[in-house]
């Protein structure tokens, strides 16, 4: 038996995938039911700087429940902070293939993950991630 403190707050999800062309790239969505029936994400290449970090916050139609909506509201600053240090990570780790934070419960206390997937490849990277 495993007892947790229940999380309260809205959820999102933060991804990371190994295009064969692009490289390493990273997810920002609203999670539940808006990035499975809506699929409201935003992308951007690894890394990413503290701009891009708000701008794909900004991006997602749901961001109005992040900011605050109805008495709702997530944290953007522990959001920005998480999406920098996935960046930060991949950067300094690009033997993970994937990376799967599903999900990420945010509130006005802060942004916890409540599951984590990471999937690690050891094989040899893609062509656009050798240095020639």
């Amino acid at each position: 038996m495993i007892i947790e403190k229940m999380l309260a707050g809205e959820e999102v999800i933060i991804g990371v995938t190994r295009d064969s062309q692009f490289g390493h790239v990273l997810m920002f969505g609203m999670g539940g039911v808006f990035v499975e029936l809506l699929k409201d994400t935003s992308f951007r290449l690894i890394p990413i700087e503290p701009a891009d970090a708000d701008d794909m916050i900004r991006e997602v139609k749901g961001s109005a429940l992040l900011e605050g909506f109805r008495g709702k509201k997530g944290d953007m600053e522990s959001l920005k902070a998480l999406l920098l240090k996935i960046s930060n990570l991949i950067t300094h780790h690009p033997e993970i293939a994937e990376i799967d934070l599903n999900p990420v419960i945010t509130s006005p206390s802060g942004s916890i993950v409540a599951d984590v997937r990471i999937k690690i490849d050891f094989g040899p990277p893609p062509l656009n991630l050798l240095k020639l």
